[in-house]
């Protein structure tokens, strides 16, 4: 590599570079402080981020291939790492106060773990070769991993992280052993080299036995069946922040790394389409209806969060520039309200009160109006009621499933969504229609409040202006 190749691609990935290098200030500057001075750590942090993001928003104006054919900034990955930090400074913002009750937040590995997992998320959305996408997803798992299990005292939190570990470990086994044979079979692990390898010509058996590996590898990030057993555990077992943040962060970069592989390279081997159709669908169906029966809050949204994935899944579907946008749009949308619910839940633990039981809201709107209205928004967008955001995160997706002629899909979509309005509308009805079985304060700083309200902005302006996200997203679907 020249020395003029070597500048543009530290150009490239500047934003990258930040956050790695501000993690590893962080992590040293934790070890200076002194007791009562642990508020430095978010602060630090969300400045950290967003340096990257003024960074990131910098280097957006053109595409900037780096490292060989490896890495590239361009508006695709520039909409997916906004995404990305949006989700770790909410994150940040909701820990303060949690981490402290759970006794974790005096601890800067908490912070740097968060900003290592978001480095290897960046490095997902813009990687471009089979390579650098493996080397990103697994500093991000690994991360998750141990943010699973921070709470060591726990039971449930150690549990949860075993479990995450060990089918995390099969199913990256599984993603390299698909990268293996598509090297075998194309002798490359570049993107755009493997579309030439594959374009016009019909796709080899061997080949489509890699696709199958690799989708597999990717569909357990997102929590897709039959890959989903891991997520309900490990939302309920892991500190409610960090399950927070893996239902947005990781999720938003499986995805950045699916609409890459296969609406580029392997575009056309059109017998995937089938298999990506019957995940879209099994998967929406088990989120929907499994999550019927749940009374704890936290496994209700892994059941959420698996449905919605399905949802999501179906963009990819659709394929094409407005697919893309579609799945990209519902990325963020998602990010607000999933994200807000969360901050819900948050706020609730305090003391020996966890509001991890569905049965714990019960008149909440009598207690405090204000805070059961902002759930209200955050759960009618979950359930795709309008005018909120989520309406139009799956009315978008349904078009481009019907643009596509895929229009049985796009009934069973509208159809298992009816589904899933039911246990959204079922909390509602606790909050609004039941007695306070008991008393309680919720766990409210000025930094959750600005969280809830920045999170319920986001998911009431995006259903106002539906349109001006959505052009955004088609712009960096794109790529250029």
């Amino acid at each position: 590599m020249t020395a003029a190749a070597l500048l543009q691609s530290i150009i490239a990935s500047l934003p990258e570079i930040v956050v790695v290098t501000g993690a590893c200030i962080l992590l040293i500057l934790g070890q200076l402080l002194r007791k009562g001075q642990e508020h430095l750590l978010v602060s630090a942090s969300i400045a950290i981020v967003l340096i990257a993001a003024l960074a990131t928003l910098m280097l957006g104006s053109e595409v900037r291939p780096a490292y060989s054919g490896m890495f590239i900034a361009d508006r695709f990955a520039v909409f997916f790492k906004l995404v990305f930090y949006l989700a770790t400074i909410l994150t940040f913002l909701l820990s303060r106060k949690y981490a402290d009750i759970e006794g974790i937040g005096s601890s800067s590995e908490y912070y740097v773990l968060l900003l290592f997992a978001l480095f290897g998320m960046m490095i997902m959305a813009s990687a471009t070769d089979l390579l650098s996408i493996y080397v990103g997803l697994e500093l991000m798992v690994l991360c998750t991993y141990v943010l699973t299990g921070f709470m060591r005292r726990e039971r449930r939190s150690n549990e949860a992280a075993l479990k995450y570990v060990i089918l995390g470990a099969v199913s990256t086994g599984i993603f390299l052993y698909g990268v293996s044979l598509v090297y075998g079979l194309t002798g490359t692990t570049q993107l755009d080299a493997m579309a030439q390898a594959v374009t016009g010509d019909p796709l080899d058996p061997g080949l489509l036995l890699a696709v199958v590996f690799i989708v597999a590898g990717l569909v357990f990030k997102v929590g897709a069946v039959p890959f989903h057993m891991w997520l309900p555990d490990v939302y309920e077992g892991a500190p409610t922040t960090i399950t927070a943040f893996m239902s947005v962060g990781p999720k938003a970069a499986g995805f950045a790394v699916i609409l890459r592989v296969f609406l580029n390279p392997l575009v056309a081997a059109s017998d995937v389409w089938i298999i990506v159709a019957v995940i879209a669908v099994v998967t929406m169906a088990l989120g929907s209806f499994v999550a019927l029966v749940q009374d704890n809050f936290k496994r209700l949204l892994a059941y959420s969060s698996i449905a919605h994935a399905g949802f999501a899944i179906f963009g990819v579907v659709a394929g094409g520039q407005d697919g893309i946008a579609s799945v990209m749009l519902y990325m963020l949308i998602y990010s607000f309200m999933n994200l807000g619910i969360f901050g819900a839940v948050i706020m609730m633990r305090n003391g020996d009160f966890s509001g991890e039981v569905i049965n714990d809201y019960a008149g909440f709107a009598k207690s405090h109006p204000g805070l059961a209205l902002l759930m209200l928004i955050y759960l009618f967008s979950l359930a795709g009621i309008p005018p909120t955001a989520g309406f139009f995160a799956k009315f978008y997706v349904l078009v481009a499933l019907v643009e596509r002629g895929f229009v049985m899909l796009a009934v069973i979509a509208v159809l298992l969504s009816a589904v899933a309005a039911y246990f959204y509308i079922r909390i509602v009805m606790v909050i609004y229609m039941r007695e306070p079985e008991r008393v309680f304060e919720p766990a409210l700083t000025p930094m959750v409040r600005a969280t809830l309200a920045f999170t319920a902005l986001g998911t009431i302006g995006i259903g106002l202006f539906p349109a001006w996200f959505l052009g955004l997203a088609q712009q960096s679907a794109s790529g250029g």
